[in-house]
Parts: C-alpha cells; structure tokens; sequence
C-alpha cells in the first residue's frame, strides 16, 4: 500500500504556459503526461479525469485544475 503524499509548488508563468502545452499536448495524443512538482516526479496517465473548481471567499477568488486517477 503507498503512502500518502501532499505537494505544492508555485511556478512562474512561463513554467505554467510551458507545462499546461505539454499537458494539453499528452491530453490530446491520450499520452501519459510526467511532471516534476518540488522534486516529486509524477506520471498522470490519459485515463485520468480533468476537474475545473471556482472558489469564493470574502474578497479572494480561487480556480483549481485538478487530476485525478486511480493507480493499477
């Protein structure tokens, strides 16, 4: 059984332009899509599922693109 794990990275823009094109890239070309997120490397296979989340409150607004899939 794995262990879970919880990590966050802040990227400059152009990190996040160059690393949502490869996304939008394996996505497409229903491709495995590999990250590196503070050191952890990551596979997201092409079954997984894409959620947009918006969030409110007080005067911060929030939107998340979430990946989600289960391992086999």
């Amino acid at each position: 059984m794995g262990s879970d794990k919880d990590v966050e990275k802040s990227y400059s823009t152009g990190e996040v332009v160059a690393k949502l094109r490869r996304l939008a890239d394996a996505l497409e070309a229903e491709k495995t899509f590999e990250i590196q997120i503070a050191g952890e490397r990551v596979y997201v296979p092409p079954y997984a599922t894409v959620e947009f989340e918006y969030q409110r409150e007080g005067d911060e607004e929030e939107v998340e693109i979430e990946l989600k899939w289960k391992r086999r």
